[in-house]
């Protein structure tokens, strides 16, 4: 659609188990803002379910939905099929696999309907196939599991990115920033000015703006050569830097490195190297089902017994241990799946 010809929009929202409130409803209030403004309703949308049933999300609170998959199916050769689906999911979404989906997922892009995912829903499109080859964003938390689960996808730690007719957005208040990107497209800035007074938003982010919150400010940090040598390290934490190779890329000794981290982070720069590390492990074991030993590479250990001591020794659990804790929380209509 261009910005004249562009009158009406139609899109779907496809509700998985434990889908993040925020950023649906985000996109819902965004639309329903510009419809106001307009004073017609230039974006319609009703929400689905595999089965045509409620889904509750990771709040708690379950949402009624207007049609089923098989009813989606249908609609696709009628008067009410949509130009957009947007798939809603949140946290777990590791345990939703559902071929019916994946294959009504292809049906729908194959004939041309938008498709695009908030939150997590990256990883439901990539399990259909089709973000292979093509730029997406996810949630930060999930990034480092997605990328290892589908190595094929080009994931960014990007607000939203936007590949030919697949839309994906990281979830929260990203999602505001994707429609508001979708009503430019159909009717251009004016509007996109109007709905952000109304949101009492003071700007439009551009996809490429960061999802996390700068170093500086996350770690409470204000030296520059600290920030700039963690931001070295989370960037290579499946092949480890040595603390030589750090110290020739900082244009320190490592003397002067080891008096920095003790004063600003109040620990050795190995062992807050290794912290990460184990961050991202954690994150590798309760968002995939790759092995231990594979989470041990991924993570820049080179055996599963040294990798296996570090986490107990940081977390006072082994990685077993926090898989199969992580499992145990699942919901039970999830872990039942």
């Amino acid at each position: 659609m261009n910005k004249t010809s562009a009158k009406k929009r139609s899109l779907v929202f496809f509700l998985v188990p434990n889908f993040s409130m925020l950023p649906f409803s985000a996109a819902i209030e965004t639309l329903r803002i510009a419809n106001r403004m307009l004073g017609y309703e230039a974006y319609s949308w009703r929400l689905a379910s595999s089965d045509g049933e409620r889904v509750v999300s990771s709040s708690g609170i379950a949402l009624e939905v207007n049609s089923s998959l098989a009813d989606e199916r249908k609609y696709l050769s009628g008067e009410n099929r949509p130009s957009m689906v947007l798939v809603c999911s949140g946290v777990d979404v590791e345990q939703f696999q559902n071929k019916s989906v994946n294959a009504w997922l292809r049906e729908v892009y194959n004939r041309g309907v938008s498709v695009g995912s908030l939150c997590t829903g990256a990883h439901v499109l990539a399990q259909a196939g089709l973000l292979t080859g093509k730029r997406c964003a996810i949630h930060w938390e999930n990034l480092p599991g997605f990328a290892e689960a589908f190595p094929q996808a080009e994931v960014y730690a990007d607000l939203y990115e936007i590949d030919s007719n697949i839309y994906t957005c990281a979830g929260g208040t990203a999602s505001l920033d994707m429609m508001l990107n979708l009503i430019d497209q159909d009717f251009g800035e004016n509007l996109v000015n109007r709905v952000c007074e109304q949101a009492l938003t003071d700007r439009v982010r551009g996809p490429h703006d960061r999802q996390r919150l700068p170093l500086r400010a996350r770690l409470g940090v204000q030296n520059a050569k600290v920030l700039s040598i963690i931001e070295l390290m989370e960037n290579n934490l499946s092949e480890p830097l040595s603390l030589l190779e750090i110290a020739d890329s900082a244009d320190l000794s490592r003397r002067q490195i080891e008096r920095l981290f003790r004063q600003e982070m109040g620990r050795s720069p190995a062992r807050y190297y290794l912290e990460i590390r184990l961050d991202r492990a954690r994150h590798l074991l309760v968002q995939s089902s790759m092995p231990v030993v594979e989470v041990a590479v991924a993570c820049g250990f080179v055996s599963a017994s040294h990798f296996s001591k570090c986490y107990r020794e940081l977390y006072n659990r082994s990685p077993q241990q926090e898989r199969a804790d992580r499992k145990l929380t699942l919901p039970a209509a999830i872990a039942a799946r």
